[in-house]
């Protein structure tokens, strides 16, 4: 077996691997599936166009007999300076070798990214899917765990708008970092973004939360001197759901609020909604169950450091007397 980067001759047959995944998806039951093939559906799809991205193949006899992709945001206008990376697609073919291949995949981008400069590679998983011990053994672990809420039709509250709602202005980013850092565990902020230019670098793209602004987007944030609530509604205008991301202090009755504002935000579209929460946001999840929203599947997130960062020790204080 052959592990190469992809051409151009290759992306048919990475899109057939991609389709038959999607369409074991649609016969199998959901909680088995990967959120990446449930909400995407061609190539096109997943290959960011402003970010590095990856594409190895493994190929056997001539044929691929699987794929791996990989992307990062890079810092500045260097496409190669992504300090971490996340594991957006990995496809075999069915056999006895699927897990060989799939093994042989991880570690070979895990070897490229490494000499790329990036420290850590990020995946996240259906708690069931079956490449999870793949991963392991390569030497992910789980750092945090992922709810994906999901309605077909949404059940409006009338919560009033929260107390200090408006829309977001380009000088909120800080104050929306530093309500990152709030509310998420410091184990976790500390992988995923530790210091404010990393949570610009990756502004939450793989976490599902602060993606690109555009115009079917609108944010709205709650300030009371310090930002306290964020929430964002995607309106789909194609056949995928509309999406709803939330930033906040587990305050009531805010979580309430903002449920209701970012239905409100949505208008009166009778599009499916769905949204992803992780475990620590419990009062946010809370609120969506209660206007209709149901955990669609549950993801692992999972981390592989890449190298070993040893910290810089800071000098010791030498006693003075007299």
């Amino acid at each position: 077996m052959k592990i190469r980067a992809a051409g151009l001759l290759d992306l048919s047959r990475i899109e057939e691997l991609h389709r038959s995944a999607d369409s074991n998806l649609k016969e199998a039951p959901v909680p088995a599936a990967r959120l990446w093939t449930l909400l995407s559906s061609t190539l096109s799809a997943f290959l960011p166009l402003a970010q590095e991205t990856l594409i190895y193949v493994a190929e056997e006899g001539g044929k691929v007999a699987g794929f791996i992709q990989a992307s990062g945001t890079p810092v500045g206008l260097d496409l190669r300076s992504a300090k971490v990376m996340q594991v957006l697609n990995l496809q075999v073919v069915d056999s006895r070798e699927s897990e060989e291949i799939a093994a042989a995949l991880i570690e070979h981008l895990s070897n490229q990214a490494l000499q790329r400069g990036a420290h850590r590679l990020f995946v996240r998983l259906p708690d069931r899917d079956s490449l999870l011990p793949v991963f392991r053994v390569r030497g992910f672990r789980q750092y945090a765990t992922e709810q994906i809420l999901f309605a077909e039709h949404v059940r409006r509250g009338i919560t009033p708008a929260p107390e200090g709602a408006r829309p977001l202005k380009r000088g909120d980013t800080r104050g929306l970092y530093q309500l990152y850092r709030k509310v998420t565990p410091q184990h976790v902020s500390q992988l995923e973004a530790p210091t404010y230019r990393d949570w610009r670098a990756l502004h939450g793209e793989w976490t599902g939360r602060l993606g690109a602004g555009g115009s079917n987007k609108e944010d709205v944030v709650v300030d009371r001197v310090e930002l306290v609530g964020w929430v964002r509604a995607d309106r789909s205008s194609g056949a995928q759901p509309h999406t709803l991301s939330f930033l906040a202090l587990p305050e009531p009755p805010l979580p309430d609020e903002l449920a209701d504002l970012g239905l409100k935000l949505l208008g009166e579209s009778e599009t499916p909604v769905w949204s992803s929460l992780r475990h620590y946001d419990s009062q946010m999840i809370d609120a969506l169950r209660g206007r209709g929203f149901s955990v669609l599947l549950t993801q692992l997130l999972l981390v592989k450091e890449l190298a070993l960062r040893v910290p810089v020790q800071e000098k010791g204080l030498v006693p003075s007397f007299g």
